[in-house]
């Protein structure tokens, strides 16, 4: 593929974007402006009611729950991540949590990974040590690099699991040999799985909104500081807006 999605690419393997070219994303001013509100249009998403979301052509797509062990989330596209992919900064109490979709435009449009009930009253980026939200500039947001059309809600152990399972396959092809055949029951979206059968560690992967590039994720908190969610916004939505015409 041609064009800023390669540069992207090129340029950080889990770094920056310029919101210039993530159209979802209005560009914000100045640095010393920069407020995690400007960065995406859609946080607002998860105060509408289901009559909203339904007159905005948003659909919820409920997938299953995500085992985390540890507490320590690696949001990534699987097919081109490995055991180096670190986790994000903030971390979680152990457990299983659901995971869910919104779903606009015959695409996802953002996951999201649910840790309590409510609305969230203030967001925060989330990030991967070493990033640092004071040091962005202009129009940039952190994010991570997508380059085969996934992104991903793992546990940091999940990710050793799949790598150690891919290096046993005949030719190392994980979506053609493994995940292929369990995508297809839902029509390629999303699939909870599983690296290894009878290990309740799961891998929750879905469809990245129109494929390659590069996807920002938000923690949703509540009045304390404490996460009620994750979510990945894939850029499909605009103003938390699922309608091509809005």
């Amino acid at each position: 593929m041609a064009g800023w999605l390669d540069s992207v690419r090129r340029l950080f393997r889990r770094g920056v974007v310029w919101l210039g070219v993530f159209s979802a994303l209005p560009s914000m001013a100045l640095a010393a402006d920069w407020d995690v509100s400007k960065v995406s249009s859609n946080l607002g998403v998860f105060a509408l009611s289901d009559a909203e979301m339904a007159e905005r052509q948003i659909t919820v797509t409920p997938i299953g729950e995500l085992d985390l062990p540890t507490g320590e989330i690696i949001a990534c596209d699987p097919l081109v991540s490995d055991i180096e992919t670190p986790a994000l900064s903030r971390k979680v109490e152990p457990g299983r949590y659901p995971v869910s979709l919104l779903e606009a435009r015959g695409r996802v449009a953002a996951a999201v990974l649910r840790f309590s009930p409510g609305a969230p009253v203030r967001w925060e980026l989330a990030t991967v040590p070493g990033e640092d939200v004071a040091a962005l500039k202009g129009d940039e947001v952190y994010g991570y690099p997508v380059d085969a059309g996934l992104g991903s809600f793992m546990d940091k152990t999940a990710i050793v699991l799949m790598s150690d399972e891919q290096d046993k396959l005949k030719y190392g092809d994980y979506y053609g040999e493994v995940l292929a055949a369990e995508f297809a029951p839902n029509q390629d979206r999303f699939v909870l799985h599983h690296p290894v059968a009878g290990n309740p560690l799961n891998i929750a992967m879905f469809g990245s909104g129109w494929g390659d590039g590069s996807y920002p994720s938000f923690w949703g908190l509540d009045a304390g500081g404490e996460p009620l969610l994750l979510m990945t916004d894939f850029g499909v939505l605009e103003n938390a807006d699922g309608r091509e015409t809005r």
